[in-house]
């Protein structure tokens, strides 16, 4: 059985070991299209008994959480984790950002964003929902959470406390109900703390990645990144429980290697479960005691099936939306929105309508991505990985065969957002 850090070697013909982590993302994938497509195009169809957005995020922040450490350890690099970070995740973005910007004059950027130097500082570190900014995208706010636990899993690596994945998990869970108690929002606020962060995450990036004080930068990054989290999140319970969620994901595949047991899960669970419930920032629908169970329910259901079916041959159309997963989850907001400034509103069409145009939608959507996987994020990528090879040497063996490893949850993300645009 290859280990987690050995690339993995398959049978010819055989199934990856690895697809049931890209055909979660491809289930993902759909999760987060049709948070956004349904209140549009097909309202009638929207589930109310569970939240598709939240579903999203718990299923994909499960799959960072079983996923990014190992790629880290496996590197055993720093350099090397976040060089295929930044190609991985930042030229799409970027590329993306761009769009938006360009067609601002037919679609006006979102409010949301600040109209100053904040909201660019922001966006350059994509810590914008914990500085409580606006993406120029709607469903960007989510990468911060990413950003968030890629900064604390770092500074765990250098200080070799990343084996205590289940302890974390377990502190993050609890912290989400204790700041949900007596918080009732981002304690810090201001354009300041954009600028601030961006300054800190620049250089103690470069730092980190051109071995300088590197312990001490990592140790800095982490500390900052837990502040922001839990003093200037729009929602910190929120966060909390989101970054609980991503270390239980690690804390599964401890268990699964052997090292460590599964009751960390089990009590990071029942908290996350508990937390919105007297809350001090609550009310939302998708918050309401039924809805959140049986959303946490239904994503943990979801990655223990796929975890169960692992090494088996799955579906190809769910492999394949994972593979372009991170594309997916970055255009087709904006998409949707071009979409239906050209249709107009779909909501009181007759159905047949609705659904005509929902699949003319889809499939724009879908082509769309597949063709920024194949012309923006690939290409990227594969430059990602040579130059993690020339910058680590030989102690980088093995760094280009990533494959679902490096997808994390940038493959996709999901959104808690009611349909309109706004988000939690």
């Amino acid at each position: 059985m290859p280990t987690a850090a050995t690339p993995e070697t398959t049978m010819p013909g055989a199934p990856s070991r690895l697809a049931w982590l890209d055909a979660l993302r491809g289930i993902g994938a759909l999760a987060v299209v049709a948070e956004h497509l349904l209140p549009w195009f097909l309202p009638a169809l929207r589930p109310f008994w569970f939240s598709l957005g939240v579903y999203g995020i718990l299923v994909f922040f499960l799959v960072s959480g079983y996923i990014i450490p190992t790629s880290l350890e496996r590197h055993g690099d720093v350099r090397a984790f976040w060089t295929s970070r930044f190609f991985r995740l930042y030229p799409l973005y970027l590329a993306v950002i761009a769009l938006v910007l360009a067609a601002s004059w037919w679609v006006p950027v979102r409010e949301g964003v600040p109209r100053d130097g904040s909201a660019v500082a922001a966006h350059a570190t994509m810590l914008l929902d914990v500085v409580s900014v606006g993406g120029v995208a709607d469903t960007m706010w989510t990468l911060s959470y990413e950003m968030v636990f890629y900064l604390l899993v770092t500074a765990l690596f250098v200080i070799k406390a990343h084996e205590r994945s289940g302890l974390v998990s377990v502190l993050f869970a609890g912290a989400s109900v204790v700041v949900g108690l007596v918080v009732s929002g981002a304690v810090l606020r201001g354009g300041w703390l954009a600028y601030v962060s961006c300054a800190v995450f620049a250089a103690g990036l470069a730092c980190v990645v051109g071995g300088w004080f590197r312990r001490t930068a990592a140790c800095v990054l982490g500390l900052m990144a837990l502040a922001l989290l839990l003093l200037s999140s729009r929602v910190p319970w929120l966060g909390a429980a989101v970054v609980a969620v991503m270390f239980a994901g690690t804390a599964i595949h401890r268990w699964e290697r052997g090292r460590g047991g599964l009751w960390p899960v089990a009590v990071t669970a029942a908290l996350v479960a508990v937390a919105p419930l007297w809350a001090i920032e609550s009310g939302w629908w998708w918050v309401e005691p039924d809805v959140w169970l049986t959303t946490i329910a239904l994503a943990a259901a979801t990655f223990a099936g796929a975890m169960a079916l692992r090494g088996r041959r799955l579906p190809a159309v769910l492999t394949w939306l994972g593979l372009i997963s991170y594309s997916l989850y970055l255009v087709h907001h904006p998409l949707l929105k071009y979409f239906v400034e050209v249709t107009g509103d779909l909501r009181l069409s007759p159905l047949p309508y609705q659904l005509v145009m929902a699949v003319l939608a889809l499939a724009l959507i879908l082509g769309i991505s597949a063709l920024a996987y194949r012309y923006v994020e690939r290409p990227m990528q594969t430059l990602g990985r040579r130059l993690s090879r020339r910058g680590a040497g030989v102690g980088a063996q093995g760094a280009g065969h990533d494959g679902v490893l490096d997808g994390g949850l940038a493959g996709a993300v999901s959104s808690t957002g009611d349909g309109s645009g706004h988000t939690a």
